[in-house]
Parts: structure tokens; C-alpha cells; sequence
């Protein structure tokens, strides 16, 4: 999944939590399900992140 789809998700669910009106197990599964995708957005942002660095330094060297 892009991050950006991701992030569209994880506002979804958000949204869906915020509104409320859920049987205990909806929001359960929902927030289980936002964690995962909020640890997966993570990671991603951090493979950018040192593909970035990596870009800088081999910038820096040449």
C-alpha cells in the first residue's frame, strides 16, 4: 500500500472513532486495525527518511 493511501485510511478509521457509535468490537477491531496502519505509515517515513540521507551524503561526496 503507498503511503498516502495509508494515511487516507488511518484518517478514515480516525474519523470513524471520533464520530462514535460503535459497538465495542467495531471500534476495537478499527483502532486495532488504525495501529497497523499507523506502524506501517511509520516505517515508511523512515525508509524515506534514510533514502534521503543517503541521497545528501552521496551529494556531499561528490
Amino acid at each position: 500500500m503507498k503511503f498516502e493511501e495509508g494515511m487516507q485510511k488511518l484518517s478514515e478509521i480516525t474519523e470513524k472513532l471520533e464520530k462514535g457509535g460503535l459497538s465495542l468490537e467495531e471500534a476495537v477491531a478499527l483502532y486495532g486495525d488504525g495501529a497497523k496502519l499507523a506502524a506501517e505509515c511509520q516505517a515508511e517515513l523512515e525508509q524515506a527518511k534514510l533514502t534521503v540521507t543517503e541521497y545528501i551524503k552521496t551529494m556531499e561526496t561528490e
